[in-house]
């Protein structure tokens, strides 16, 4: 009963024009029924009153019939196969797909991450960074650092000064 009551608020917000809210509804439902084809395939239809190609393609990638031009732009926005396995939060097993085809583009997604990672990886305990590991540059890792260093020391010269101020 509730996701029939929300796809129905969902055709009510788009005829009403508010494709923002109708996609945050679609965005939780994909979320609680990561495995339901046709939340993602809604979905996709909303990103593309948003222009969003890649973002159709994210949410049409397990369909047979999707547009190769937005499969392309997901697959060029999520260019790895860790990315794209975490970009598609499927959850489970392959068989609880529908479709053959959604079944056979879930496990060669999974396939090549494995391969990428080196150790067999699955849906359900996939790692959050490239090979465990933080997903930043070396030298966003050494700013942030840096940044927490430099606030730390204002904090600590601003403690010492209040101290000495408070015995003159």
């Amino acid at each position: 009963m509730p996701l029939r009551y929300t796809l129905a608020r969902v055709d009510a917000d788009l005829a009403a024009g508010r494709v923002p809210v109708a996609r945050q509804r679609l965005r939780g439902l994909v979320s609680s029924f990561p495995n339901d084809l046709m939340l993602r395939r809604r979905l996709a239809e909303v990103y593309r009153l948003y222009g969003e190609p890649a973002q159709a393609g994210r949410w049409m990638y397990l369909e047979q019939d999707r547009d190769a031009a937005e499969t392309s732009a997901f697959e060029a926005r999520y260019h790895t196969a860790q990315q794209r396995m975490r970009a598609l939060a499927w959850q489970g097993r392959e068989s609880l797909a529908r479709t053959d085809f959604a079944r056979e583009q879930l496990a060669a997604v999974r396939a090549a991450c494995s391969d990428d990672m080196g150790r067999p990886v699955d849906w359900d305990t996939m790692p959050s960074g490239e090979n465990g590991r933080s997903s930043r540059s070396p030298l966003a890792n050494f700013l942030a650092q840096a940044g927490c260093l430099v606030t730390a020391l204002a904090f600590i010269a601003i403690w010492v000064n209040g101290l000495v101020a408070l015995f003159d």
